[in-house]
């Protein structure tokens, strides 16, 4: 019996944490990144993979972005207690721990890695890479402008790394894949990270909206949303795909230009409802298109 109250004294704080490790890394955002690492998969096996390439393809990329997310947690969280915009997040606001968080990234390191194994060769080896390039990304702000560029190569190594995953190999239809999500996720974080041009003046922190101005950073925007179009419009024509892909990339354009009428430089209050709308829809039109274009429904 004591046995027992010794076991759910260990058990019963860690399942009421749960929530909070999921909400602190914003678990049900994996939504944005996975549609682009599936679309990059199903291009990989012109169709569908084997439902172990899919389910260890799943794993695999949850397990990194979970990494990368703690990472970013850990890395900035006195810079997040001093920000009035990110005070409230869970290590500032003491909702975990330090020790906490170091604990969910390790436990999502060791998670990528036997997923990655399960694949192939070339995915275990890289997968070292990609771990590093995590667990790096966050420092940038601290030195460079183009921050939110390394933020959008984070992003990006889902469509090949997935594609990796199916084949074992890389070519350059998903290099051109990846360079769409790097050129598409730092718009959105140039664009996130306006809201925070005074603060980061004030704390010696670097973005685009501090380099430039905040009408600078939705130009510097603007024109990477369309360089990603493009991108995506050049995959499908390396591929010869049909045209439901290009309907899929249409809609994606589409809702990037519905994000502007969201938010202008005047107006940033609605950034969060902005993120939340738009960048599922991006990465799913794009997934559709791309199932329906190669599966030929």
């Amino acid at each position: 019996m004591e046995q027992a109250r010794d076991i759910d004294t260990v058990v019963d704080p860690l399942l009421k944490r749960i929530p909070r490790f999921l909400d602190a890394v914003k678990f049900q955002e994996s939504v944005f990144a996975l549609p682009f690492a599936y679309s990059g998969m199903v291009l990989a096996a012109d169709g569908w993979p084997t439902w172990s390439q899919f389910a260890w393809i799943t794993v695999a990329m949850v397990s990194a972005r979970t990494l990368g997310m703690s990472a970013n947690r850990i890395v900035d969280r006195h810079i997040d207690a001093r920000n009035p915009r990110t005070a409230m997040r869970h290590l500032p606001a003491g909702m975990l721990r330090f020790s906490d968080m170091t604990a969910l990234a390790l436990v999502a390191a060791v998670v990528f890695f036997i997923a990655a194994a399960q694949l192939n060769t070339l995915a275990l080896a890289l997968a070292t890479v990609a771990a590093g390039y995590l667990i790096f990304y966050p420092f940038a702000k601290r030195f460079t402008w183009a921050a939110s560029f390394f933020l959008g190569w984070a992003l990006a190594i889902a469509p090949s790394a997935a594609w990796i995953g199916v084949r074992g190999s890389l070519t350059w239809e998903p290099v051109l894949l990846s360079t769409a999500v790097a050129l598409w996720a730092a718009s959105f974080d140039i664009l996130y990270h306006a809201q925070d041009h005074e603060f980061y003046t004030k704390q010696g922190l670097y973005s685009v909206a501090r380099r430039f101005g905040v009408v600078g950073a939705f130009r510097v925007a603007r024109t990477l949303d369309i360089l990603a179009v493009a991108c995506l419009v050049g995959v499908g024509a390396l591929l010869e795909l049909a045209v439901p892909y290009y309907l899929g990339c249409a809609v994606a354009a589409a809702v990037m230009v519905y994000k502007y009428r969201m938010v202008s430089p005047t107006d940033l209050s609605r950034m969060g409802i902005a993120f939340m709308r738009t960048n599922a829809f991006v990465s799913l039109s794009v997934f559709v298109g791309t199932v329906v274009s190669v599966l030929e429904f």
